[in-house]
């Protein structure tokens, strides 16, 4: 039986499920978790279950799950929180990421203001990684525009004590004993808007990915540039050349070519659009040496649209698929690699996430 592909797409107004035997005609389901902001949700295939991060401006943020994808949710009995005597205050749950494939029960989770949690139970409850939020250089962390945010984790499957994450507007820092202590791990990306160019901390990431295969191997979407490090993040190299901006969000790399990746540029801070109304994804084939436009399919033109950090995705299947949803509600695919793209759903919420499994 051929597998089918499942997109999660989180909106600013639920989560959204979209089904394909083909990936071309798509089945669309939803919203789950109505009016919640799903700033991120995946599917975890060691458990079966779809976990999302639900936030309310009124009623506050929490992890959900479904074993039935989607036709009913279950809460976290003890979701993440900040003792009482912390002076911190849950703002927004970002990022949800599951263990390796052998840690079964283990999930992490990424909130604003920055911190780490862990749950050791298939997401009941969960426990703060005391040894990042008490990191000395804490005082001297500043939010970006979105917060102080904890948006990526990145774990090494070769080495079960490191770990990596990333902070807005913070930078990296990486821990190889579990979580215990951390270290920045910040040189050679740039940080434009402070006044030393390049600090031990203090840059804006925005997206933080490692390449399957090669753990030491990792790229990142930055406010100031594009960047590989082939050393786990000792050292950063730019790789921004060849692209219509230094500005961007989302980041994708392939499953099987450490050697692809691909981003989508926007104008800049303030005019957070692509450049010249030209809705493009650029992708390179050799770590960032060169790269390519591809906009076959998207529009040429006045694309006044932007894509947000976790709304990029692809697939495992031969070729792979690349996929990516806009803050107009458009989500769009393309099953060659991206040479060539399709509309895939029109009129959703703004889309904060894609993320994409293969099912059966």
């Amino acid at each position: 039986m051929k597998a089918k592909t499942l997109l999660l797409a989180g909106t600013r107004k639920g989560l959204f499920l979209l089904s394909s035997a083909d990936r071309q005609r798509w089945e669309l389901q939803g919203p789950f978790q109505g009016g919640k902001e799903i700033n991120h949700a995946i599917y975890d295939p060691r458990s079966g279950r779809i976990f999302a991060t639900a936030n309310d401006a009124w009623f506050g943020s929490e992890l959900v799950w479904s074993e039935d994808q989607g036709q009913n949710w279950q809460s976290a009995e003890e979701g993440p929180a900040f003792p009482t005597d912390s002076g911190l205050k849950m703002e927004r749950i970002w990022h949800i990421e599951a263990g390796t494939e052998g840690d079964t029960p283990v999930l992490y989770a990424g909130v604003a203001p920055a911190a780490l949690y862990r749950s050791d139970d298939g997401g009941q409850s969960w426990r703060e990684v005391v040894g990042l939020t008490a990191h000395p250089t804490r005082p001297r962390w500043q939010p970006g525009a979105g917060g102080l945010c904890l948006h990526s984790i990145v774990l090494d499957p070769s080495n079960p004590q490191r770990m990596f994450v990333a902070i807005s507007a913070t930078g990296v820092f990486r821990t190889d004993d579990g979580g215990a202590t951390w270290a920045p791990r910040n040189q050679g990306t740039r940080a434009e808007f402070l006044p030393e160019k390049y600090p031990e901390f203090g840059q804006c990431v925005h997206k933080l990915l490692m390449t399957p295969g090669r753990p030491s191997r990792l790229f990142q979407q930055n406010h100031c540039g594009v960047y590989r490090s082939d050393d786990a993040a000792e050292t950063w190299q730019e790789i921004t050349t060849g692209l219509p901006s230094d500005f961007g969000f989302p980041l994708a790399v392939h499953p099987r070519d450490p050697e692809t990746v691909y981003v989508i540029p926007l104008k800049g801070a303030e005019l957070r659009c692509p450049p010249e109304g030209k809705l493009r994804v650029f992708r390179s084939r050799n770590a960032g040496e060169t790269w390519q436009a591809l906009g076959e399919g998207l529009p040429p033109s006045d694309a006044y649209c932007g894509v947000y950090r976790e709304a990029m995705a692809t697939d495992q299947s031969e070729p792979t698929g690349i996929y990516f949803g806009t803050n107009t509600g458009k989500l769009f695919g393309s099953r060659d690699e991206g040479d060539n793209w399709s509309l895939i759903a029109d009129n959703l919420p703004p889309i904060y996430s894609v993320s994409v499994t293969a099912l059966g």
